[in-house]
Parts: structure tokens; C-alpha cells; sequence
């Protein structure tokens, strides 16, 4: 098994800058577009339709484009149930773990691969909290965000233009999205995704419902798509002092109150950075991530700035990033052939 190391960055998988160029396009063009516009508060929900992009990365445009429209359905469908669960802490609480279980068991079943079922359970909080703390019209913010899913899943298929890409031979949508059918890792997986959801909802009731989905999203975030019980406890460190580099670099950022064409340049850069490192070096993915994240929700919101919710992040992904690391207990310790 391969040592991920906070000293260290793992071997390259290839180019990643096309994917790259594609998630800052995504983040980036809606914000600066509906600025321009006059309006900058559709692009910063619309922004959020970049997450679909990140899905199949590695596989070419031409498989792309049957697998990405029925991540932007999920995405879509979690951002409704989040719409609809605004302002009830207790269906806050539900839909945070029915959305968690189902898309990890749609997502390992079908093994859709990284980065899994985690931006299905942010597009969900994340629709609840801008829907209920900025008083978006719902049905406003559920176009906007299928938008940025449609515009997203544009930027992804434009290698298309190019004759040798329309070429490749396309592969059975089956063959692609293999099920359903769960192996015993994938198995173990959802039971900690399951347990992390129940037990992550039942710390938010203490803490603050409103947040669940954050905490929960942590733990999510480190159980990821392999099943190995070193694996968890590493991305767990890694998520943990990565989010508090990331709030730092927030908290320098938000000093500038970023807006409009600059928000979504910077936005585009940190998206940009993410997707370069993220294979290679996690924790050094999260102190992008983290500013990304509470920049766009701050922007939505009207809160940028916040150094109140900078804290509450640490805290909530602590806590998440620590269940996500115990979950890995269920699995067996890995054999001396395995460790190395």
C-alpha cells in the first residue's frame, strides 16, 4: 500500500491541469459573467455547478459526457432535498443522512470513483444554509445552480471540438458505471459513512444543526473511496491541520473582502490549485479548499469576512475529520505485504 506522507507528495497520475482548467472555468466564468451582468449573486450560487466537473476526471470526453449529466441529476436532487429541508433543524438532520447514505451507496455501488458521495452531502448543507441565510427564492436558486451544472458540464466536453477526441471508441455506459453491486470493501465504506452521518447529525444537535452537514462532509471526506484502516487515520490528519492552514489563509483573504471579477479570479486559482494537488498532497489540497469554500458560501451568504465561521469550520471538521478516522477501526489491520 502507498504511504501517504504530510512531508511528502505522492507519485504523479499524469497531466491534471486539463481537469484542472475545466473546475476554474466552472467556478470562476458564471461569477465574473453574471458581475458583468450586474448581478453577481446568481453566479456565486451557479459557481457551485463546478463540483459536477470534478467527476470521471480521468476518463476521456467522450465517456464524460454520458457519466457527468447523471452526477449533475444527483447533485440537483440533493441541492432540492436541501431547499426543502431549509429552516427544520430536525429535517436538517434527516436529510443529511439519508443524502449521505444514498449517494455513498450509488456512488460505491456503481463505483463512480473519487471524490465520491462528499460534494452530494455540501451541495446539500450548503443549499439549506445560502436558501435560508440569504433568503434566495427557492426556485431562483435551484436554476442558478443547474446553470452552473449545465455550463460545467459544457466546459467538460469542449475536448470534443478536437476530431482525435471524437474519435476514441466510447465505452458501454455499464462498463462505466459497473452495478450495482457492493464488494465487501465497499460494504465496510458504507457502514462508515453511515455510522460517521448518525453519529456526525447527532454531534451537529449539540453543536449546531445548521453545521451537520460540515461535520458529517469532514468524516465523509476522510473515509474517501479506499477502504484501509492506515489510509483513514492519515487523510484524517491531513484534513485536520489542512482546514486550519485553510482558515488562516481565509481569514487573510476575507481581510480583503474580495468581490465580484477579483472573487472569481481568486476562486479560479484556488480551484485551479486544488485539482493540481489534490492526488498528490491532501492536506495541501485542504488549505485551498477550505478558503474556497467559505469564500463562495460567505459570498452567497453576504458573510465574507467572518472570522465567527472560520472557527466553527476547524471545530466542525476536527470533530468530522476524527469520526472519519475511528470509522477506519472496522477495517482489518493491513499485512506486512500490504504496508509496504
Amino acid at each position: 500500500m502507498e504511504r501517504v506522507s504530510l512531508f511528502s507528495f505522492a507519485p504523479s497520475r499524469g497531466p491534471r491541469w486539463p481537469l484542472a482548467t475545466q473546475a476554474a472555468l466552472g467556478i470562476a466564468v458564471p461569477i465574473a459573467v453574471m458581475t458583468l451582468l450586474g448581478d453577481a449573486s446568481p453566479g456565486y450560487i451557479a459557481a457551485s455547478g463546478a463540483f459536477t466537473v470534478l467527476f470521471a476526471g480521468s476518463a476521456p470526453a467522450v465517456d464524460r459526457a454520458r457519466v457527468l449529466p447523471l452526477v449533475a441529476a444527483g447533485l440537483l436532487l440533493a441541492a432540492v432535498l436541501g431547499v426543502l429541508a431549509s429552516g427544520n433543524d430536525w429535517l436538517l438532520s434527516i436529510g443529511v443522512v439519508v443524502v449521505a447514505v444514498a449517494s455513498a451507496a450509488l456512488a460505491f455501488g456503481f463505483r463512480l470513483g473519487p471524490p465520491g458521495p462528499l460534494f452530494f452531502i455540501l451541495v446539500f448543507g450548503l443549499s439549506a444554509h445560502v436558501v435560508g441565510a440569504a433568503s434566495v427564492p427557492p426556485l431562483v436558486y435551484l436554476a442558478a445552480l443547474a446553470a452552473g451544472c449545465l455550463f460545467s458540464y459544457l466546459v467538460a466536453l469542449a475536448p470534443l471540438l478536437l476530431p482525435r477526441i471524437r474519435a476514441i471508441p466510447r465505452r458501454p455506459l455499464r462498463e462505466l458505471l459497473p452495478g450495482p453491486a457492493l464488494t465487501l470493501d465497499s460494504r465496510l465504506l458504507l457502514l462508515r459513512v453511515a455510522i460517521v452521518a448518525v453519529i456526525g447529525v447527532l454531534l451537529g444537535i449539540v453543536i449546531d444543526p445548521e453545521r451537520t452537514y460540515w461535520i458529517v462532509g469532514s468524516g465523509v471526506a476522510v473515509i474517501g473511496v479506499a477502504a484501509a484502516r492506515r489510509a483513514a487515520f492519515e487523510r484524517g490528519l491531513h484534513r485536520m491541520l489542512g482546514t486550519v492552514v485553510g482558515a488562516g489563509v481565509y481569514i487573510l483573504l476575507a481581510v480583503l473582502h474580495p468581490a465580484g471579477l477579483w472573487l472569481a479570479l481568486l476562486l479560479g486559482v484556488l480551484q485551479f490549485s486544488i485539482e493540481l494537488v489534490v492526488v498528490r498532497h491532501y492536506a495541501l489540497a485542504l488549505a485551498f479548499i477550505t478558503p474556497l469554500v467559505l469564500l463562495l458560501t460567505g459570498a452567497a451568504t453576504g458573510s465574507i469576512g467572518s472570522l465567527d465561521v472560520a472557527l466553527e469550520r476547524i471545530i466542525d471538521t476536527v470533530v468530522g475529520a476524527a469520526l472519519g478516522a475511528a470509522s477506519g477501526l472496522l477495517h482489518a489491520r493491513a499485512t506486512p505485504r500490504e504496508r509496504e
